[in-house]
Formats: structure tokens, sequence, C-alpha cells
């Protein structure tokens, strides 16, 4: 900043503009700038001061200077030639970026802490480690030996092996879109809407990407922005922020609350319909992870069916997790089913593809071919289509529920739900023999209680066995650290200071990479493999 020997007006125009508590670097006091601001324009004072008020604009002896003046500009650091192999590398854009992104820590570092400002060596540094991490894996495979089977965090169901092949196949070029007898264009939905019909019993049936999907294309297709009738205790909130009154509005419909949170009789419903005659749908919403116990009343379905088709409206039912098979028998009782839902009269039942399920995320309707076909004709339709990866392993998911097969063999989410405890501690057994040798680790076999997860039976607890670890070398925190950030990642749950892994999460064929992980956790040799009998020579 230049100065005048004869006055003041810079520096009083350079306190004016950045604010006159920059006075004292300037050899003035605030209430002298303010005097002589009133003499003159603003940045423009015709003043004449006297030549010691003419000082230079540093800060007096003494005061410590903003460290973060001292940083380096984007272009200084970017032109230096230490940069030019990060340019080679990852282009000079990205590069730019990175910098940027590292002198905007730094000042955030000195603004709060006085420290040495990063040298161009150090802000090139911080902008390669910015520049890898970007670049670096994210996604792994992971064994689940939280006990939670449709774990949200974890991917929510595993495929089966058909689908997981089906993917492989479909991501070269397939016929899509295209019917290969006439070699004329089709539908996606055709590899679809024909599966969704047969294992559900409906008249049609339609995926698109998500359950929300669902829900919010069903009542923008069918509500024709009239009145949506709802049961106040299911104006729930699910993970991701999901709240049915949101997703009510987005679709262009006006929700209509009936009942109290914890008690809707027919007789609600009755009277809104009366109340709203322009109303078109009543929609029925599964709790998820929600329950309301004890003085409770909920009219059953097939009452909410009678009443709706009485009076001209349409029952949509969002039942969330997709049961197609009753676990009862195998120990899972309360979920209800997709046929049970039809069989009592809901036009359209909405369910998610990889809950019970056990196939790819998806959002499936079944129900009426009227209902349905309205859904598919709709706009929205095509925004939420599947992707081609998605339809193969979602068909090859559907056709493991058509007979001869037998869907609790060969889904894995219901595999692993019907499991026995004699089958769990088995498995339990088996790991903890391979650990047995680990100097400083005890382990033994625990009864524990698992969940289905992803919503489907909250207050049901599956019966369990767990391999528990308590390592005089490592805390649980540290243990189950180094698990999930291992070469084989896995992730357990910590119990009153030791690490538990479930076993009803863990399959057969992965208990081996199990051990293995857990092994080289605590820095323990592998396990040699068995060693074979010698050849048995040929006779004479």
């Amino acid at each position: 900043m230049t100065t005048t020997p004869r006055n003041g007006t810079t520096l009083i125009g350079y306190a004016l503009s950045f604010g006159t508590d920059q006075a004292p670097y300037l050899g003035l006091s605030r209430p002298t700038v303010i005097r002589l601001a009133r003499l003159g324009d603003f940045g423009f004072v015709s003043a004449t001061l006297p030549r010691e008020a003419a000082v230079s604009s540093k800060k007096p002896h003494g005061v410590p200077q903003d460290p973060r003046r001292r940083l380096p500009a984007v272009g200084v650091v970017c032109e230096d030639p230490a940069a030019a192999p990060l340019k080679a590398l990852h282009g000079a854009e990205a590069v730019t970026r990175a910098v940027r992104g590292a002198l905007s820590e730094a000042r955030a570092r000195l603004a709060v802490r006085s420290d040495r400002a990063p040298t161009v060596a150090d802000l090139l540094e911080t902008a390669g480690r910015r520049l890898a991490d970007s670049r670096r894996e994210t996604l792994f495979p992971v064994i689940n030996a939280t006990g939670v089977v449709i774990h949200t965090n974890l991917g929510r169901a595993p495929l089966a092996q058909e689908a997981k092949d089906a993917i492989g196949m479909a991501a070269d070029f397939t016929n899509l879109e295209m019917d290969l007898d006439s070699g004329r264009r089709s539908s996606r939905h055709e590899h679809l809407d024909r599966l969704i019909a047969g294992v559900t019993g409906a008249e049609a049936g339609l995926a698109v990407n998500n359950c929300a999907g669902a829900v919010l294309l069903a009542l923008a297709a069918l509500g024709g922005g009239g009145p949506v009738i709802v049961s106040r205790g299911e104006l729930v909130e699910i993970g991701g922020g999901f709240r049915v009154p949101d997703v009510v509005s987005q679709s262009g419909s006006r929700l209509v609350e009936v009942g109290t949170t914890n008690r809707t009789h027919l007789r609600d419903y009755e009277r809104a319909i009366t109340d709203h005659p322009d109303a078109r749908i009543l929609l029925r919403t599964h709790p998820s992870n929600f329950r309301i116990t004890g003085f409770t009343s909920t009219p059953p379905l097939d009452s909410l069916a009678h009443l709706a088709h009485a009076r001209g409206l349409i029952l949509v039912e969002d039942l969330g997790g997709g049961a197609l098979v009753d676990l009862s028998a195998h120990g899972v009782p309360g979920e209800p089913t997709v046929q049970d839902s039809l069989r009592a009269g809901a036009d359209l039942v909405l369910f998610s593809g990889d809950k019970l399920l056990g196939g790819p995320q998806a959002g499936l309707a079944a129900g009426r071919k009227a209902t349905v076909e309205a859904l598919a004709a709709h706009p929205l339709a095509r925004a939420l289509r599947l992707d081609k990866l998605s339809v193969a392993a979602l068909a090859a998911t559907l056709r493991l529920y058509l007979p001869p097969s037998d869907p609790v063999r060969r889904v894995p989410v219901l595999r692993l739900l019907a499991q026995s405890t004699d089958e769990l501690e088995a498995r339990a057994e088996s790991v903890r023999a391979a650990l047995g040798d680990i100097p400083g680790l005890v382990t033994a076999t625990v009864a524990t209680e698992g969940y289905a997860g992803g919503g489907a039976l909250p207050m049901l607890a599956l019966p369990g066995r767990a391999v528990s670890l308590r390592s005089d070398l490592l805390s649980a925190e540290d243990l189950a650290l180094r698990l999930r950030t291992g070469g084989i990642r896995v992730l357990g749950r910590i119990d009153h200071e030791t690490l538990l892994l479930e076993m009803r999460t863990v399959e057969t064929h992965q208990a081996p990479a199990l051990v293995e992980a857990v092994r080289a956790a605590l820095g323990a040799p592998e396990v040699p493999p068995p060693a074979h009998p010698p050849d048995t020579p040929s006779p004479g």
C-alpha cells in the first residue's frame, strides 16, 4: 500500500474501506479516522494530517501478523516445478482443485490456531494425498458378523448365485428392450411383469428402482391430485428421511389423516371418505421398524378393502418388506406376505426387492391389471425405471420362487433367517477351534439374539450363537477396527468389552475367511492347509 509524506488520504481511505479497526496499524486513533471521514467523501479525505500520521501500514511492533497472509497463491503452488508429476498423473484441473482444497484447509486451521503457514511443498503434499484419496477404492466385500440379516449399511440382501450370474451376463449387450423373435423394440418391463404376477398371484406386476419410488409413482398415477386417506398411526419416517406425508405431497396429492396415533377405526375412514368425496386412494403403510404396542387398534385389511370398493376408492398397501414366503414354520412368524394382502382385497401392493424378497434394490408393484397399467403409463415410470443389471438380478431371484424350487434353501436371506440354533452352534465351534492356538486370545461360544433387519420383524429376536473374542493385546474397539480395515473386512459387534462374531449372518463357506481375518488382525500365523496323505502305491 502507498503512503504520502504530506497527508494521510490514502491511509484514511484504507481504514474506511477495511474498517476503522485498522486505524491503530496506520498510527491513528479510531475517533480521528471517523472525524476526518466527515470532512470529505468516502475514501477521499481532503484533510491534511501531520507528517507523523502518515506512517507505514505495517502492523505496530509486537502485534503478530495473521499467518494466513503468508499462504501462497493457488497459481504459485500450481506452477511450482514440483507440481509437474501431479499434473502428469491427474491433470492440471484436478491438481488446481486439490491445491485450492489444501489452501482452504490450511486457512481454516490457521484461523483457529496460530501455527506455521505451510510451504509450497507442504501444500503439494496435501494436494497429492487428496488426489490419491479421490481415486482409491471405497466399496469392498464385507463378512457380516453382526447378526442382522438385512443390514442396510451393508447393502441389505445378499444375492443368490443365480442373481450374481445374471448380472455378469447383463454386463454385456442384452435384449433389454428388443423382441428377438420380431426384431422390434419391446419394453424392459416384459422381463419382470409376468414373473411378479406369477410369484404373487396378482393380475399384473411392475418394478421400479425402489419401494419409495413405487409409492410415489402409485400416488401420482392413481391419486389424480386429490386426497389420499391415511391413518395417523402409519405416518412414519424410516431411514434416510423417507416420510409418508412428504411422499404424498410430492406426488401432487393431499394428505388426509384419520384416527389417532394408537387407534384408528373403520368409522374414521368412512367419515373421511364422506368429508372428501374427491378422494381416490386409501393408503395402508407398513410401520417398518416402528411399533406402537398396548392400547392399539387398526381395521383388518379385508375390511378396508370392502369399504374402499363399496365407495369407489383404490386400496393401496405399502407392505415394505415384501415377504413372499411364510416363515412361521422356521420360527419367524408375524410378517404378512404379499399374497396375503392381495387375497385380502388390496388393489395394489408395493414392496421392496432387497429385503425379505432377497433380490437387488427395487420397488415392486403387484395388483389388478388396470391399476398396474396406469402406473406403467405414467411419465414417472420412465424416471424410476430399473437398469439392465437390476432387471437381470431381480428376474433371476423371482425365478427361485417358482416351483419346483425351494426359495428357503436357495434365497440367501431366507436361508439365513431359517437356520436352527444347532447349525449356528456347530459353525461357532468350528470357528473357535480354528482360533484356539492364538496366544492371549480367549474365545467362547455364547447365546445371543439376532434380527431380520431392514424394517422387517423389528420386535422379533432370533435366537443365535456367536463367537466371543477377548484379547490380552488389543481392546475390543481396536480389534474391531483391525477387522473392519484388514485385507478381509469383517464387521462384528461389541458387547461389554467383548467382540462378538455372530454366526447367523456368516455362511458356512465364509467361515475359513473369517478365521483368516481374525488371525491376521491378531498377528497370528495362518492355519496351514490339512496335510494330504501320501499317495498309495499301485499294487504289483
